[in-house]
């Protein structure tokens, strides 16, 4: 991101001259409180908007302003996981993670084959055939992070992922994301986990009303390491 600048309605600052360059790989936090510019961050990243001013760079090309065939394309190459989990009440943990797939017209054969490895990747083969319903909050997470990943994209973005669950579920999810990470995704999460965050010592970048305050490797929520 170069000079990128949100404004909404009624004069509402999203993010403010965001300079912030985040290399493949990476696994990164992004922090602070509510109306910092998390989520217009993440928001701008899967060009959910646009941005008012500068530039965004993904993959080294340049997605400031893409038409929205252009923004298909685009999330083919990403994940994303939202806190509310998002998914399909009448389909399978099996066809919402299937869905993801039908979306960008892959073939059967390989829906066959990537939605299993997807599902057990984050523990849940043995619940392919459950509605969501059926399966706890945790669970319903791990079925939209499988969802997310089942296409192997190389950057996966979260926002509040750990939102809607408990400690221990909150730790199993970020577990799962670090493993993601390890195999090569670049991961980016959105978080007000503070212990969470303390503990994994990742990247660390602190918003504070749409500005950048602290970038810190290995750090924690709101130290200045």
């Amino acid at each position: 991101m170069k000079h990128v600048t949100k404004v909404y309605d009624e004069n509402v600052t999203g993010v403010s001259d965001l300079n912030i360059k985040i290399e493949d790989g990476e696994f990164v936090f992004l922090v602070g409180e509510s109306g910092s510019g998390k989520s217009t961050m993440i928001k701008l990243l899967m060009k959910e908007i646009d941005p008012d001013e500068g530039t965004i760079l993904i993959a080294g090309k340049d997605v400031t302003h893409l038409r929205r065939r252009k923004v298909a394309e685009l999330r083919r190459n990403m994940g994303v996981v939202f806190q509310d989990y998002r998914l399909l009440p009448k389909k399978t943990i099996y066809e919402n993670v299937a869905f993801a797939l039908e979306a960008i017209e892959e073939s059967t054969k390989r829906m066959r084959r990537l939605v299993p490895n997807a599902l057990s990747q984050v523990g849940l083969a043995h619940k392919s055939k459950f509605m969501p319903d059926e399966v706890s909050g945790g669970e319903q997470q791990r079925t939209a992070i499988a969802r997310a990943i089942v296409n192997n994209p190389p950057l996966v973005l979260a926002d509040e992922p750990t939102g809607n669950l408990d400690p221990k579920n909150s730790r199993e999810i970020m577990q799962l994301f670090e493993h993601i990470n390890s195999m090569g995704t670049t991961v980016v999460i959105a978080t007000h986990d503070q212990a969470i965050v303390d503990e994994m010592r990742k990247r660390v970048i602190h918003l504070e009303h749409g500005v950048v305050v602290r970038d810190s490797q290995e750090g924690g929520y709101s130290d200045e390491d």
